[in-house]
C-alpha cells in the first residue's frame, strides 16, 4: 500500500489531507443533472482556467469491476448528483468537497497519469460524468501510447444517473487512438433509495466491453436485479457483476440466488479494497 503511493510521489495527498491553495476555483453558474434538471454543484461547471475538481488520485488495485485485482492509476473527482444510503465515498460527495478540491488541469493529469506507469486508468468519484472537462481528458488519454505502448484502458465509473450519450459518441470517434474507453455503470437497486434516478437510455449504449454492476442490500434487491436485468436485455449483451452491501448482505447469498435462478451470465463479486484495507476510506 505505501509503494503504491511512493510511486505517485508528491502529487498525491494522503489520507484525509486537502489541497485548496491558490488553485481552488471560485463558484460560476450551477450545472444542470441532464435528466432530472437538478442543480449540480456550482463548482463543477466548466471553469475559466479549464480545470477539474480532483479529491484523491493515487495507485492501487481495482476494488471491483472486470479489472479487479490489477494495478490502476485512480483519479476521483469530487462531488455526485445521487446521495445512496450506504455511499463510502460521501466524504468526495459533499459541495464542500467539490468546493475545496485539487484544481488539476488536463495536461496535468495527462503528465500524473504517465508517470505512474500503469495502463489502468479509472475515472470515478463521485460521478466522473458529471465534469465539463472530462471528455478533453478522455480523448487525450486515450492518445497517450501508455507503458507498455498499446494505449491506455481507461475505465469511467459512473452511476448510471448521468447521460452517456457524449462520451459515448467519443468512444466511437476515437476508436482510431491507441487506448480504449470503458464503462462500469451501476444499476442503483431499492436499497439505495436512488432507483428513480436511472436512466434506462445509458444502458442500451453499452456492449460487451462494457460492465453493469448491481450492488445489492438484500432479497428485495436481488429479486429486483433480475426484474431489471431481464428489462434491459442485459444478459449475454453487457456483462453484469453482482456486489453486496458491504456488512448487509452475506455474499453467500448472491451465490445461493444465482444458483437457484441460473444466472450463468452473472458474476459475483466483493470490494478487494474493502478486504486488503478494511475500514480505509481513502487513497485504496
Amino acid at each position: 500500500m505505501a509503494s503504491d503511493r511512493d510511486i505517485v510521489g508528491s502529487q498525491t495527498r494522503a489520507a484525509g489531507e486537502v489541497n485548496v491553495g491558490s488553485q481552488t476555483q471560485a463558484a460560476g453558474v450551477p450545472g444542470r443533472d441532464v435528466a432530472h434538471g437538478s442543480v449540480a454543484p456550482a463548482s463543477l461547471e466548466a471553469s475559466a482556467d479549464r480545470t477539474l475538481p480532483v479529491a484523491e488520485r493515487f495507485v492501487s488495485v481495482n476494488g471491483e469491476g472486470r479489472a479487479a485485482g490489477k494495478l490502476a492509476a485512480f483519479i476521483r473527482f469530487a462531488g455526485c448528483n445521487l446521495e445512496c444510503s450506504y455511499c463510502d465515498t460521501m466524504w468526495a460527495n459533499a459541495p464542500a468537497a467539490a468546493e475545496c478540491a485539487e484544481r488539476v488541469s488536463v495536461a496535468d493529469l495527462v503528465a500524473w497519469a504517465r508517470e505512474t506507469r500503469v495502463e489502468c486508468i479509472t475515472l470515478t468519484g463521485g460521478e466522473p460524468v458529471l465534469q465539463p472537462e472530462l471528455p478533453r481528458l478522455v480523448r487525450a488519454l486515450l492518445a497517450e501510447p501508455g507503458p507498455l505502448g498499446r494505449g491506455f484502458r481507461v475505465e469511467i465509473e459512473t452511476n448510471g444517473a448521468a447521460d452517456l450519450c457524449e462520451l459515448t459518441r467519443l468512444r466511437e470517434e476515437c476508436a482510431s487512438l491507441p487506448g480504449s474507453l470503458t464503462f462500469t455503470v451501476d444499476w442503483k437497486l431499492p436499497a439505495s433509495g436512488m432507483e428513480d434516478r436511472m436512466l434506462r437510455e445509458n444502458f442500451a449504449l453499452l456492449d460487451a466491453c462494457d460492465t453493469v454492476k448491481f450492488v445489492c442490500g438484500g432479497e428485495g434487491d436481488l429479486v429486483r436485479m433480475l426484474e431489471v436485468s431481464r428489462e434491459l436485455g442485459l444478459p449475454n449483451r453487457v456483462p453484469v457483476y453482482l456486489s453486496p452491501v458491504f456488512g448487509r448482505l452475506d455474499p453467500a447469498r448472491i451465490v445461493d440466488f444465482m444458483q437457484d435462478n441460473n444466472l450463468t451470465w452473472a458474476t459475483a463479486q466483493l470490494q478487494l479494497h474493502k478486504i486488503i484495507w478494511p475500514g480505509v476510506e481513502k487513497g485504496v
